[in-house]
């Protein structure tokens, strides 16, 4: 794959399979067209790629899309086809005043419909609108690839019988979709907070979800979990500024220099989590989980002002918040924060009820609680067994330089 390819895959394959998804109302019919295009691309782009990478892969994709429609309705009328003249696809990207249109809002909503099997709804979106492979898809919710592609197929082929419309629901339909738009995005962005670097193929999804998340604030003002994901993300990502060490490692959370973090993220994120608080005050009902969620951030943000994380209180948010999604990601974060207020005797039998070999984050904490106790040995185990996982570079130097301080005498 050229290196222009493989960044406009990266940067806007989503939006352009977004596009098309919507254009055609075919979900099969898009990838099969974008994936047309993708390797017309890798045939012609090698000494002279076009200036407008994404509006090429968009327009020649839509081309193609349109070619097998109408040799499908060739087929079923048993008539030669009548041949059809079509502009370049530089002219016809060049005709549009946007010549990618944003279809992702409304593909999300689509693969989120009650249709679909909830178990798979947030999978399909991140395949579809996202990019992701079904690979990283089945990594991040734990499951055997084999297993998601067969939810996947199946998922595809219910939107398609069901003739789902490929709209944007009205605000009364949300509550039947709004979960599983909201997990998605949350995998999403893990994905991109995964790399410190931004270097992955998946870093564009930060932006792309700080967008997303402010979009569905603003058309769902009154739902506490949609406010509470946009604070999370922008608490999160307040911290991108000081993920990253001056040699390329990543920075753990409890040793990033809080001068680094963004103030006006951060200032942003605690008016979402004000609002989220508000509307579940006024609506009588508990906090959700992504509430909970924001919450801890928002305790971990503290620490910019007070030069303390307030560890207790964390703690008692993911007690709290394991309540109502009990879950390894939520387990192993938890004993993370045990380890602070009881130390890491008390946290290490915590995180192994709810194992996760294949998990990175997992192995971390287990290596890191591991070597605090001083069983090294054990702990460079498990050190090169999260090396194993294929963490991004700055993540891999991390590990390194834990890993090493577990040898040395």
């Amino acid at each position: 794959m050229s290196q222009a390819l493989d960044r406009v895959f990266r940067e806007s394959g989503g939006r352009v399979l977004s596009a098309l998804a919507a254009a055609f109302r075919d979900l099969d019919l898009a990838e099969e067209a974008f994936a047309d295009a993708c390797t017309r691309a890798a045939e012609l782009w090698t000494l002279d790629p076009p200036a407008d990478p994404a509006a090429w892969l968009y327009a020649v994709a839509r081309r193609r899309g349109l070619d097998r429609l109408r040799r499908r309705a060739t087929a079923a009328a048993h008539r030669p086809e009548d041949p059809v003249p079509a502009p370049t696809p530089e002219d016809h990207a060049m005709s549009l005043d946007d010549p990618i249109p944003d279809e992702r809002l409304r593909l999300i909503f689509v693969c989120c419909h009650p249709a679909v099997a909830p178990d798979v709804r947030a999978a399909l979106t991140l395949r579809t609108v996202c990019g992701l492979t079904t690979a990283e898809i089945a990594h991040a919710f734990l499951l055997p690839e084999p297993t998601l592609a067969q939810r996947l197929v199946r998922a595809k082929r219910k939107i398609a019988g069901a003739g789902v419309p490929f709209e944007v629901p009205a605000p009364d339909r949300w509550p039947e979709r709004i979960d599983a738009v909201l997990s998605t995005l949350e995998v999403a962005y893990a994905q991109a907070h995964a790399d410190a670097a931004l270097a992955g193929p998946r870093a564009g999804f930060a932006h792309e979800i700080l967008t997303l998340t402010a979009l569905l604030a603003r058309l769902a003002p009154d739902d506490a979990e949609v406010q509470a994901l946009a604070a999370t993300v922008r608490l999160t990502e307040a911290r991108r500024p000081a993920r990253l060490g001056s040699d390329g490692a990543m920075t753990p959370l409890s040793e990033q220099d809080v001068r680094d973090w963004d103030a006006a993220l951060i200032a942003q994120g605690l008016a979402s989590l004000a609002a989220s608080v508000d509307l579940s005050r006024r609506s009588r009902r508990p906090p959700g989980p992504r509430a909970l969620q924001a919450a801890i951030h928002a305790a971990h943000a503290s620490r910019r002002d007070s030069g303390i994380t307030p560890w207790r209180g964390i703690l008692g948010l993911y007690d709290a918040l394991l309540s109502l999604r009990d879950d390894p990601v939520v387990r192993t974060n938890r004993a993370v924060a045990l380890a602070e207020v009881e130390g890491p005797a008390a946290a290490l039998p915590a995180l192994e009820r709810a194992p996760a070999a294949d998990w990175l984050p997992w192995r971390a904490a287990r290596a890191d609680l591991l070597a605090r106790l001083g069983r090294n040995e054990a702990a460079v185990a498990e050190y090169d067994a999260a090396l194993a996982l294929g963490p991004s570079p700055a993540e891999t130097l991390f590990l390194k330089r834990r890993r090493a301080a577990s040898v040395a005498p």
